[in-house]
Order: structure tokens, then C-alpha cells, then sequence
């Protein structure tokens, strides 16, 4: 205890003597009273002072957020109408580039009446040929021979007034698709006789569509036969060319005409 004692007492006389040697000699402590409050204040603002204030501001934030049941109770729940059509009430959220650099639709009102007069060009009758000579005389008889695939034509083209008759039977009764009968009224629409001469042919193989067309080159070829002049514009505009596609034929060995047997090991 004595030695415990010994200790404090210096310290305290120190503390006691300093405003006494401050009041006798005050030019010789300058130096050294600045040091000791520089090595004490600091210590003792930067470890209590700055925590205390930032753990009650934190607490005092804390205490003005709202917990979740409070907002609950503060916002008004509105029940949910189911809707009539499943996903009527959902909002796309896929959008397209072109709508987002230029701000518009993709397809305006312009460029819709430009498709609409395109198409209507394209259904358009074609112009026909100024510079054909066909003689119409009352024996004229102008017969051809028209192929598609493995469909056959053989086409008299004579005078008359635009009627058509194949294998006994009119156009529309032995092709009711309308895209075939344009295609096959193209050949005399391009020449400007579709009603000065008549057509009569007689088919056999092929499907309807490959029948079509071997009528077509028929007819095609029949009005060279008139006028050797109008095969540069019929074969401009593809009435001559002969589609020659047809089943391959099988061979032997093989399944088909390129298949092969599958191995089977077991």
C-alpha cells in the first residue's frame, strides 16, 4: 500500500504547482504548457465526443422510418378485379428498335398505301404486245405442245371469241383456283387476243398446279407458232421456260431413289 501511495503523490503536486509557476514565470512555460493540453484534448474529443453524437443521430433516423406493418396500415389496400381476358391487364415490355429511334411504328400510313398500290400493280392485267401480227383466218389452226413436270398440254389455239375447253370441260370447272386460271390467261393477255381466239387442249399427268403450267407453255408456244416475233417478249416475261423438275427415280439397293438401308447390327 505504502508504495502504491508513493506514485500519486507526485502527480498530484505537478498539477498543483503548475498555476503557481505559470504566475511566477510566465515566458519560460510557453513551450511547455502548449504541449501538454495538445496531447490531452485530442485524446479524449476523438474517442468520446464524435461516437456519442453519431450513435443518436443513427437512432434518432432510425426511430423516424416507418416499419412495415405501419405502412400497411397507412396505404389502403384495393382488392384486384380479376380481368375478363387472362393478361389483358399486362403491359409489353418487349419494344422494337426501329420504334425506339424513331418514334413511330414500324409501319406508318405511307408505307402502307405504297404495299397497297404495289400489290395492286402487281395484280394489275400486264400490257400487252403492240407489234403482234396473228392471222385469224377462218381454217387457222396453231397447235403446240406445253410440259411441266411430268404434265402434258397439247394446245390448238383458233379464232373465237376467248373460251376455253380442256380435256372436254371449261376453265373454271377443271381449275377452280383462280391464281391458275390468271396464270394460264397471262400468254394471251400479254398478246391482246384473250378474246379473239379460243383454246382448246388436252391434259394428262401431273397434279393440277403442274397441268397449269404446262397449259400456260402451251399456249406460249402455240403464239410462236403464230408469230415467230413475240418469242423475245414471251420469253422476257418467263411464259417459254419448261420447269423439267420430276421425281428421281429409285434405284436398286436403295430404299428410294437416294436412301439407303439402315444397318442393324442386332
Amino acid at each position: 500500500m505504502a508504495e502504491d501511495e508513493k506514485p500519486v503523490e507526485p502527480e498530484e503536486t505537478p498539477a498543483a504547482e503548475q498555476p503557481a509557476a505559470e504566475a511566477e514565470a510566465p515566458e519560460t512555460p510557453e513551450a511547455e504548457t502548449p504541449e501538454t493540453p495538445q496531447a490531452e484534448t485530442p485524446e479524449t474529443p476523438q474517442a468520446e465526443t464524435p461516437e456519442t453524437p453519431q450513435a443518436e443521430e443513427v437512432v434518432v433516423e432510425g426511430d423516424e422510418v416507418l416499419t412495415e406493418e405501419e405502412l400497411e396500415d397507412e396505404i389502403e389496400e384495393t382488392p384486384r378485379v380479376k380481368p375478363e381476358i387472362p393478361g389483358a391487364d399486362l403491359e409489353v415490355d418487349i419494344v422494337r428498335d426501329d420504334d425506339v429511334h424513331r418514334g413511330e411504328s414500324r409501319w406508318s400510313e405511307d408505307e402502307e398505301d405504297d404495299f397497297a398500290e404495289s400489290a395492286e400493280a402487281e395484280e394489275a392485267e400486264p400490257q400487252p404486245i403492240a407489234n403482234a401480227a396473228i392471222d385469224l383466218g377462218a381454217g387457222a389452226r396453231y397447235t403446240a405442245t406445253g410440259k411441266r413436270k411430268t404434265a402434258v398440254a397439247r394446245v390448238i389455239l383458233k379464232p373465237g371469241t376467248g373460251a376455253y375447253t380442256i380435256n372436254g370441260r371449261e376453265l373454271d370447272v377443271f381449275f377452280p383456283r383462280h391464281t391458275l386460271q390468271r396464270n394460264i390467261r397471262q400468254p394471251l393477255e400479254t398478246v391482246g387476243y384473250e378474246t379473239r381466239m379460243d383454246v382448246v387442249a388436252s391434259m394428262h399427268g401431273g397434279g393440277v398446279s403442274a397441268q397449269a403450267g404446262a397449259l400456260r407453255h402451251g399456249i406460249s408456244r402455240a403464239l410462236i407458232e403464230a408469230d415467230p416475233n413475240l418469242r423475245s417478249e414471251l420469253k422476257r416475261r418467263g411464259f417459254l421456260t419448261r420447269d423439267a423438275r420430276v421425281k428421281e427415280r429409285k434405284k436398286a439397293g436403295l430404299k428410294k431413289a437416294r436412301k439407303r438401308p439402315q444397318f442393324s447390327k442386332r
